[in-house]
């Protein structure tokens, strides 16, 4: 018999809290981004692809399952191949932000990032669970298999919507609980596709002695140092300047510009404030 809730709440809870707290980073990453350019936007948005793909997908899988067994089966996971799952989970998001925010937010690129950040952290989901080795056969329902597909496409579209347009606290932190709640549906939705015994999409083929580290080798660990860097993101996301505070510097700067006569660009590689891209845009 195969359980997902072996802890009851617990786990399903744990990873949608640490899911929206990833989530909820990346969001306030991205905005930041949004006030600079160069290497300082492109850092902004790997930070926000960091704490959106490694934490708010990727540990969220990994902690929900330590929720995971299969009754009389060994369940062992493959480093290489779990740490491959996590560094796709960052690339594809990455990849996804980076589009959109080339693309200023049209909403071509925005479905084609979508696609592409879906199809990624679903390929990420199964990966991780190909890196599942276990002495009993298990299997895939393939419509349920297509379904979580689906959702993770429609999960990653709206995170990157979201990413481009959110500005306040408020729409952030609802942003936040609805790509927490899209990407757990997501990963337990793939989840329910699974199956004991040899089927029409075959899982996992039975192994005599899996090789790999356990469950809580693996996982508590891997989860715990994972959790502190989510809690050290929020907590840099938190100290830092917020969007408002730095659109306030660059509106000041501009004042003391034209008080100066300076028409010299903002300093630290920062975008202009929305006063000086009035101008250029008007001529003024």
């Amino acid at each position: 018999m195969i359980e997902h809730f072996s802890y009851g709440a617990l786990t399903p809870v744990l990873s949608f809290v640490l899911s929206f707290l990833g989530c909820a980073a990346g969001l306030s990453c991205t905005a930041r981004a949004r006030y600079y350019r160069g290497r300082r936007r492109a850092l902004w948005l790997w930070l926000g692809a960091l704490a959106i793909g490694g934490t708010g997908v990727w540990v969220m899988h990994f902690v929900a399952m330590l929720g995971f067994s299969v009754d009389g089966a060994v369940i062992r996971y493959d480093i290489p191949l779990t740490i491959l799952s996590a560094v796709l989970a960052v690339v594809v998001v990455a990849a996804g932000l980076f589009l959109v925010d080339r693309s200023h937010g049209r909403t071509g690129p925005i479905l084609v990032g979508g696609v592409i950040a879906g199809l990624g952290v679903s390929s990420m989901h199964y990966l991780g669970m190909r890196a599942m080795h276990t002495d009993v056969a298990l299997s895939y329902d393939p419509w349920l298999v297509l379904l979580s597909i689906v959702i993770g496409v429609v999960a990653a579209t709206a995170a990157l919507w979201l990413s481009y347009h959110v500005r306040s606290v408020g729409a952030g932190a609802l942003a936040a609980v609805i790509m927490g709640i899209a990407v757990s549906g997501m990963h337990y939705t793939g989840m329910a596709a699974m199956r004991m015994g040899e089927g029409d999409h075959v899982g996992h083929a039975a192994t005599a002695e899996p090789q790999g580290l356990s469950t809580g080798e693996l996982l508590v660990p891997l989860a715990v140092f994972l959790f502190l860097s989510t809690l050290a993101l929020v907590v840099t996301a938190l100290l830092a300047r917020s969007p408002g505070e730095i659109q306030a510097d660059r509106d000041f700067d501009s004042w003391r510009s034209q008080l100066r006569g300076d028409t010299g660009q903002p300093e630290d590689d920062a975008v202009a404030s929305a006063p000086q891209r009035t101008r250029r845009a008007t001529g003024r």
